[in-house]
Order: structure tokens, then C-alpha cells, then sequence
């Protein structure tokens, strides 16, 4: 819920000391870092590449298993 309010009032109480960005969420600030320190927490198991963001490693994932979750309203 508290992630939720910070949307509709703008709050980001999580700074980047690295390059002043601000953030709503701890987890977005450590992700933030993960860029700084060149840090890859995540690694996709089949060839070992890693990522400093989950989503990223999700995104690599569909490259292996040909999934295309989302469709073109134009094209299919």
C-alpha cells in the first residue's frame, strides 16, 4: 500500500548517493547500484550471462525459451 501512496504523492525517500537519482522503493535504489558497482546478482543458469536487475534476467530468459508474452494489436 505504502508503494502504492508514494506514486500519487511523488514521495521517493531513497536516494543514490552515486548520481543524486531518487527513488519509491529500497529494492529500485539496490538495483540502481547493481549499475554503479557493475554488480550481476542474477544469472540465467543455461549460459551463465548475469544482470544487475531481475527484470533484465526475465527478459534474457524469453530469448532461450522463444516465449513472446505480449502480441501487436497490428500485426498479431
Amino acid at each position: 500500500l505504502i508503494h502504492n501512496q508514494r506514486t500519487h504523492t511523488g514521495e521517493r525517500p531513497y536516494k543514490c548517493e552515486e548520481c543524486g537519482k531518487n527513488f519509491r522503493q529500497l529494492s529500485s535504489l539496490i538495483c540502481q547500484w547493481n549499475i554503479h558497482t557493475r554488480k550481476r546478482p542474477y544469472k540465467y543458469g543455461d549460459c551463465g550471462k548475469g544482470f544487475g536487475h531481475c527484470n533484465s534476467l526475465i527478459h534474457h530468459q524469453r530469448t532461450h525459451t522463444g516465449e513472446r508474452p505480449y502480441e501487436c494489436e497490428e500485426c498479431g
